[in-house]
């Protein structure tokens, strides 16, 4: 028999846990793809960036999506990883002064984590909205309303591609993207 230490072991559940992120294929409007990770915030992290585009030039929402692991846990965290997001999207300008729309905006993250049957403790966040208008050289500008949904959670397990297929619904649901029908399957890359 094979002993592993404690070390071998935290490596190997998080070279399985980051395996399982590599499984997920977003729909085609979502360009995926792995970025460097925050290295001080835990012993091991990996990030992705997306972007929404409609056409190739039209971006309409971005985000960032990083795991961190530390086999040790923390405090905060409710286990030995954390997943922590952020999402941009273009909206439209009558959702800025909408009370009601931070509530719905933070139930689409709810939703898409309950969709993907992602399982997780910890949840908290912010949803913020946005409204710039430019003057002087740059009055020709459009009015600029924007929402931005910060979140983290912990995983409470190692399978982690309900997790970033959830946050690439929210992204979806940010950008405005109708939902595929039930038993529709994107033809889309997987990473780039």
């Amino acid at each position: 028999m094979i002993h592993m230490d404690s070390n071998e072991i935290a490596d190997e559940i998080w070279l399985a846990a980051r395996a399982t992120l590599f499984q997920v294929s977003p729909r085609n409007e979502i360009v995926l793809q792995e970025v460097p990770a925050p290295a001080r915030l835990a012993p091991n992290s990996i990030a992705f960036s997306a972007e929404v585009n409609l056409h190739e030039s039209d971006e309409i929402a971005s985000g960032k999506f990083v795991v961190l692991h530390d086999p040790d846990g923390q405090p905060t965290w409710s286990g030995t990883f954390r997943v922590v997001t952020f999402v941009n999207a273009d909206v439209e300008a009558d959702v800025v002064t909408d009370e009601l729309f931070d509530e719905v905006a933070w139930s689409w993250l709810t939703e898409s984590l309950d969709n993907t049957s992602a399982t997780y403790d910890g949840l908290s966040g912010t949803v913020t909205r946005t409204a710039s208008r430019s003057f002087a050289q740059l009055a020709d500008r459009d009015r600029e309303t924007q929402l931005e949904i910060r979140a983290s959670w912990s995983p409470l397990s190692q399978e982690l591609s309900s997790h970033l297929s959830a946050w690439c619904e929210l992204l979806e649901r940010a950008a405005g993207l109708e939902p595929l029908p039930e038993g529709v399957t994107s033809l889309s890359r997987k990473f780039q």
